[in-house]
Formats: structure tokens, C-alpha cells, sequence
């Protein structure tokens, strides 16, 4: 069994979150690929056993390589057991305890959207679907990105201190992910 984890990023923490599945899947002794698909827009998927793409949202849409990519590979992705890690800030709203029962459903809310009207452009339902909570790296963004991030993280009650990075992915929840993936594929899980 082999599989393959596609993924679009541009800040690095969706490539950290493919990096981390992947050694999740070597740990249960299951070979695993990572290709960025802006760097690798046409591997061949057919010799995998499944599919893993992740992107992240950028102002409620996932990065153009991704949509390229699934509307391109659609017909791998429905014939090879799929799955679609969306990374976002609005999942990590939903996971925050701190916020009110209100904030969480409108968190559950903008990530349901979001996700959806992606399959609906690209025409594609993936086996498993896994949202995950993403960072905000205020040390990686220009002064525009990282001042616009603070004005949206201020409104959604997100840190608003820009002299760190701030980290949300929920890494045992991944790694639970792949174990998901791994039993449902019914490969031996080691680890």
C-alpha cells in the first residue's frame, strides 16, 4: 500500500501538515509521498492505493494550483480512495473552548461553506474529509498580509500579537486522521 499526499500552501503549514501526515503513514508502515503541486502539477497517481490533497484558505478560497490540480486529476480522485484536509483559521474557531457557542457555530458555519463550494467548483467528493486548524506565521507575512491578518484576527477573536507565530493544527487529531485512513484502507497498522 503507498499514498500519496498533494498539497498547496503559501506560508509553509499546510506543506508541515503533509510532512506530518506522512510520517504518521511511515509509522504504520505505510509508504507515503508528498508533492506540492505547484512544483509537481502532474504526477502519476495511478500507482497509488490513495490520495491525500490539503490546502489551506486564503480569504475563503483554497490556493488556484489546488483547484487546477483536482479539476485536472478529477477522475483519479473519484476512482482511488481520496481525502481533503482543508487548513484554515475558521476550523481553528470552531476548536477554540474559549468561544462562545455562537462563535463556534459561525466558525462550523464559514468552514462548511468554504469546503463545499470547493467540491462544487471542482466537481469532486473525496472519501474522507478532515478540516484542520491552521496557524497564523505573522513573522512570514509583509506588513500588508500581517496587518490585514491582525484586523481579521481581531474580529474573529483570534491573537492579534504579531511579534510571534501563532500555531492551532491539532496534531493528535491528525494523527488520528491517518489512523482513520489506514484502517478504512485495511493495511496493517504498526505503531
Amino acid at each position: 500500500m503507498k499514498i500519496a499526499i498533494l498539497y498547496a500552501t503559501r506560508e509553509g503549514q499546510t506543506r508541515r501538515i503533509a510532512e506530518y501526515l506522512a510520517g504518521a503513514f511511515h509509522a504504520r508502515d505505510v509508504p507515503a509521498e508528498i508533492f506540492s503541486v505547484k512544483d509537481t502539477p502532474d504526477p502519476d497517481l495511478d500507482v497509488y492505493d490513495a490520495l491525500i490533497v490539503a490546502a489551506s484558505v486564503h480569504v475563503g478560497s483554497y490556493e488556484p494550483e489546488m483547484v487546477r490540480f483536482v479539476k485536472r486529476h478529477r477522475d483519479a480522485l473519484m476512482h482511488i480512495p481520496s481525502a481533503f484536509i482543508s487548513v484554515s483559521m475558521a476550523q481553528a474557531g470552531l476548536e477554540d473552548s474559549t468561544r462562545t457557542p455562537k462563535q463556534r457555530e459561525a466558525a462550523k458555519r464559514e468552514t462548511d461553506t468554504v469546503v463545499e463550494r470547493f467540491f462544487q467548483k471542482t466537481a469532486w467528493r473525496p472519501r474522507w474529509v478532515k478540516p484542520v486548524a491552521g496557524a497564523l506565521l505573522y513573522t512570514k507575512y509583509n506588513f500588508l498580509i500581517r496587518f490585514i491578518l491582525k484586523m481579521i484576527a481581531k474580529s474573529s477573536g483570534s491573537s492579534t500579537d504579531t511579534t510571534h507565530d501563532h500555531e492551532y493544527t491539532d496534531w493528535a487529531g491528525l494523527e488520528r486522521f491517518s489512523g482513520t485512513v489506514v484502517g478504512e484502507l485495511g493495511a496493517p497498522a504498526a505503531g
